[in-house]
């Protein structure tokens, strides 16, 4: 039996071993097999993630009963409780505050401190919790899948060594990212998980579009990480660490961590160390502008569509597993001080709410398949965010089963259309193909699955996930209704409207790619068929997860309440079980069915009216507004990037005719200077002879003139 550090440091070394591997024997040694250090590294991590959670639970305790603030939000328990001394009756499971392992594997950095600031200290740190243990599972149980489906799907490709070196990196940078205990740890693979991005959606570099696109990935998301960074150096000026967890320095004195056991026992989450409620909601608000373009939620969105550039693979990891859910796991992580901080919450709800109905009105005419998806996971991750903004924990437990489902069928989708792309000869324009079930069996049934699924059709795992989010927000909306429970209120209309339109975009999708008369386009060849057995098993395992995982978000949630800082939450504003939420599930199935049947009377039974809908929504702007995208690239374009140009080729003209125009001036009059000289040099003896000479009389007439005397 390993131990919990042993199978910790497991999990995230085996990845980087096989990157490091690959990139060292890919090109000239493993070739054709430079996929089996990815893949078993992978597998051994998935493994040990397996084992690693199993070990955590085994030592969990049982949990206390409902928390008597139940259905109070953290903000209203702060203004109304009095910061008193729990009282001698309180038994320990009404103040259970999770648990958690930290492993310290090496001091990073350790610098004196001065003028009265503290010693600024950096470990290699690693935590287990239950939030660690999930997303490790989810990391690489969708990591293992997509690997093992990209050795069909890119066995002829010239870099596949290279692929197969940037996607084991990747694993481990996301699985770094989610196991580290420490901000500015958390900062440096929070850069390492971008950069491997941009690797991999430009991995095509030698196409424009995906050179471009791997681009416009990193500098959106660099605008992003900038504000990530200022939150990092408000939370160090306000508390003078970066730990999560409490330490113990050597003298004995204990410094709180930002999320230590420490600060969340405290009866009033204001007080203590944070000095200020300022300083909270300012912090939260800097770390949500890095979330917002780590999960691409407005307006830090854009990048993601074009991401679709890169091998679809590559996408079905973004998307599911790894990049875009980094931003959930980050608010998340810091639930404490979102739950404190009424302006961050609401902020992060409002913008929860906005990206997921602007992402699906974008998808409804979408015609690239998988840019379809990619605006639909923008969209599933609005929905994670309005849940988490709802300062309870049934709203952060409900955002993170939502992330968990959603891993399933979004991978599944998006590994299906890359069996229709790598079927049809690389087209993914949906009006150039159909009728495909027929040809592609297979893909056709799990790829349906996966879309009921993200349509939230009962009993598939998307329902369940979707109705929780719904639920907290409906809930959240009933406990103030005169308060800010009208904008929540709001957002949950705008969900349900959402799922109503996730319907039938989803459903378009199928029925255009897999329904109707069969039509192949001639890169096909004419003979369009399934993919080989690494790409298949995969569809069918995911397949399986999107069917039965919403059966586990009973015992997710329970699971969550262990991470201190969801056990916090739990605290302040109950677990949030009460149920199931009728109302909320009827509604919201009605909608899904509705969009499902909407999508199948206009492109199966009345396919001659879509072409007339279509001019009604051009009459109105609304066709033009969704096609384009809403022409948001189109405004940065104007407002950021033209600016941006002419200001550039200001400084470059200042910069060659000002700046360096007065450099080379200085040059100038020196070699002008130094040539009025130059004719003293000439290299004659005589002439040095005669100058000395001639120096000498002039000397003389001077002592004559003025004698020394």
């Amino acid at each position: 039996m390993f131990s919990l550090d042993t199978l910790l440091v497991l999990v995230v070394a085996a990845p980087l071993a096989a990157a490091v591997l690959t990139a060292a024997l890919g090109r000239w040694y493993l070739r054709r097999h430079a996929h089996w250090p990815a893949l078993v590294a992978v597998a051994v991590s998935l493994a040990a993630a397996v084992a690693l959670a199993w070990q955590w639970s085994a030592g969990l305790p049982a949990l206390p009963a409902e928390e008597h603030h139940a259905g109070q939000t953290a903000t209203e328990h702060a203004q109304h409780e009095e910061p008193t001394q729990p009282e001698e009756h309180e038994t320990a499971g009404e103040r259970y505050l999770g648990r958690e392992h930290v492993v310290v594997l090496w001091r990073w950095a350790a610098v004196q401190g001065a003028w009265g600031t503290p010693p600024f200290v950096i470990d290699v740190v690693l935590r287990v919790d239950t939030l660690t243990c999930l997303m490790l599972l989810v990391v690489n149980l969708v990591g293992l899948l997509v690997v093992l489906y990209s050795v069909g799907y890119m066995h002829d490709d010239p870099g596949y060594w290279r692929y197969f070196t940037y996607v084991a990196l990747f694993v481990f940078s996301m699985n770094m990212l989610v196991s580290v205990s420490n901000f500015l740890l958390l900062y440096v693979f929070w850069e390492a998980v971008g950069l491997c991005s941009y690797l991999l959606i430009g991995f095509w570099f030698q196409r424009p579009a995906a050179a471009d696109a791997g681009k416009k990935a990193f500098l959106v998301n660099r605008v992003g990480d900038f504000g990530f960074a200022l939150g990092v150096f408000l939370l160090w000026s306000a508390l003078g660490t970066l730990n999560f967890h409490d330490t113990v320095l050597p003298d004995g004195n204990l410094v709180p961590g930002v999320l230590g056991q420490h600060w969340l026992s405290m009866p009033v989450p204001y007080g203590g160390a944070w000095g200020s409620r300022v300083a909270v909601v300012v912090a939260c608000l800097l770390l949500f502008v890095g979330a917002c373009g780590k999960s691409a939620q407005f307006p830090l969105h854009v990048w993601l569509p074009d991401a679709m550039e890169g091998p679809t693979p590559v996408s079905a990891l973004i998307h599911a597993a790894t990049m875009v859910t980094a931003g959930v796991y980050l608010v998340v992580r810091t639930a404490p001080m979102f739950l404190v901080s009424q302006s961050a919450h609401l902020v992060v709800a409002a913008i929860g709410g906005l990206t997921a109905l602007m992402a699906a009105f974008i998808a409804l005419t979408q015609t690239d398949l998988k840019r379809v998806l990619a605006y639909s996971t923008i969209s599933q991750l609005g929905y994670m965010f309005l849940a988490l903004g709802t300062a309870s924990f049934a709203g952060l437990a409900a955002g993170m089963f939502h992330l968990f489902t959603h891993a399933f069928f979004k991978a599944l989708l998006f590994l299906g259309a890359g069996s229709v792309m790598h079927a049809m000869g690389g087209v993914i324009d949906m009006n150039r193909f159909g009728g495909l079930r027929r040809r592609l069996p297979l893909t056709y049934w799990t790829f349906l699955l996966g879309a009921l699924a993200l349509a939230g059709v009962a009993p598939l795992a998307g329902f369940w996930s979707k109705d929780a989010v719904l639920a907290a927000v409906h809930t959240r909306a009933m406990e103030n209704p005169l308060g800010e429970g009208y904008l929540y209120l709001t957002l949950y209309y705008t969900g349900m409207v959402t799922a109503l339109m996730t319907a039938f975009y989803t459903f378009r999708a199928v029925f255009l790619t897999f329904h109707g008369e069969e039509r192949l386009p001639e890169e096909a060849h004419g003979h369009a068929h399934e993919g080989p057995w690494w790409m298949t098993v995969p569809l069918v395992l995911l397949a399986l997860g999107a069917v039965g995982a919403g059966l586990l978000g009973g015992p997710i949630t329970d699971w969550l309440r262990h991470t201190p800082s969801l056990a916090f939450a739990a605290r302040l504003t109950g677990t949030g079980h009460h149920g199931f939420h009728w109302q909320v599930a009827a509604l919201s199935t009605a909608m899904a069915l509705g969009g499902v049947a909407l999508a199948a009377w206009f492109y199966l039974a009345q396919r001659q009216l879509v072409a007339s809908l279509a001019e009604t929504f051009r009459a109105a702007m609304l066709y033009q507004l969704s096609y384009g995208k809403l022409f948001l690239d189109e405004i940065y374009t104007v407002l950021i990037v033209i600016p941006l140009r002419v200001l550039g080729w200001v400084l470059f003209i200042l910069d060659q005719f000002l700046i360096d125009g007065l450099v080379n001036l200085v040059g100038y009059l020196v070699r002008a200077l130094g040539g009025l000289f130059r004719p003293l040099q000439t290299g004659l003896v005589q002439f040095y002879a005669l100058a000395m000479l001639l120096g000498l009389l002039v000397l003389l007439a001077s002592m004559l003139r003025w004698p020394l005397g």
